[in-house]
């Protein structure tokens, strides 16, 4: 019988890049997210055509919350996954209450009409590590919240509501907390992507604090694999951090994409100030999905990057039309 999912946020890279590898695991997709869909060049899912299993509808979280219900409830899903969120740091300093609001007030109304879906065996709620804050050393899933920005409090508020719903209504929803995802199909302000596309076009990257914050980079492909064996088979309750074992710092990265684009990275690269409220490390502990559900990396980072320099590449003429920069939308 063919799985049915709901993507919320399936405009996201990380959100169409599921419904990619969904639609390749032969299961019947509905995706949701608030603006029309963007450019092919952003939708895995449309690489090798329109696929007839997928329907997409714009639909914003925060203003038709009942017309998301009305097509879950018609098409009654096993599994909802949220992507869904306001998702930039160094922007919610400028405009929290935006981050709140959808983080926050319109998520926890989501999760209260999805508590009564008797149809749902799984809600997959995608958190992020920035809810701990600065980490020292590396952190587990019982490790304490402590928020840095607004976006970090919004999220963390988020999850902190969701667990008393598991507790007190046994709804059925499980959380993922990723590293930094990448790989071909991501947006122009990510760092894989804009270092790559500065190269190209010649332009100076700006290095904010001069790129020492250490970070892990894990494939989307192996996102999607664990978030789905997550949806099928986690106990409702459970936090998974999905990381590879390999940290790098930024500076690093950046060296190592000039140094494969043959380029000089002093004559690349500007630094300039750092971002309020930027963490210096996020350190995730991986070890729980890796021994409950046998789950492991297997895409690395060098043939990650050598992926999304394929992708800049074949689609250098569109790209370089696109916004380099983060557009907010309230």
């Amino acid at each position: 019988m063919t799985e049915k999912f709901v993507i919320i946020g399936s405009n996201s890279f990380s959100g169409a890049s599921f419904v990619k590898y969904l639609l390749e695991e032969g299961a019947e997709v509905i995706g949701i997210s608030r603006s029309p869909e963007p450019h092919q060049v952003f939708l895995p899912y449309q690489w090798k055509g329109q696929p007839s299993a997928f329907r997409f509808y714009a639909l914003d979280l925060n203003h038709h919350l009942d017309d998301i219900m009305s097509v879950i409830h018609k098409f009654k899903p096993a599994y909802v996954v949220n992507f869904a969120s306001q998702g930039m740091v160094a922007q919610s300093w400028q405009h929290p209450e935006h981050w709140f609001m959808t983080n926050v007030v319109s998520t926890i109304k989501l999760h209260d009409r999805l508590r009564h879906c008797d149809f749902l065996k799984k809600y997959v709620h995608i958190s992020t590590p920035e809810v701990y804050g600065n980490c020292q050393g590396y952190i587990t899933e019982e490790s304490s919240y402590n928020p840095t920005t607004p976006y970090a409090v919004s999220r963390a508020a988020a999850d902190m509501s969701l667990k008393t719903f598991v507790a007190a209504y046994h709804f059925p929803a499980v959380s993922t907390r990723a590293a930094n995802v990448f790989g071909p199909g991501q947006q122009l302000y990510r760092i894989i992507p804009r270092t790559i596309l500065f190269i190209k076009l010649g332009k100076k990257l700006p290095l904010h604090g001069g790129g020492h914050s250490i970070r892990s980079f894990i494939h989307i492909r192996d996102v999607a694999a664990a978030t789905v064996q997550i949806a099928r088979h986690a106990p409702a309750g459970e936090i998974y951090h999905l990381s590879t074992q390999q940290t790098i710092s930024i500076r690093d990265l950046v060296e190592k994409i000039c140094q494969r684009m043959g380029v000089n990275f002093a004559e690349s690269v500007e630094i300039s100030e750092e971002r309020l409220g930027k963490d210096y490390a996020y350190l995730l502990d991986s070890g729980k999905i890796r021994n409950t559900l046998g789950w492991t990396d297997k895409t690395s980072l060098e043939q990650g990057i050598e992926e999304t320099i394929q992708w800049v590449e074949q689609n250098f003429e569109v790209l370089k039309t696109q916004p380099l920069e983060y557009i907010h939308k309230p």
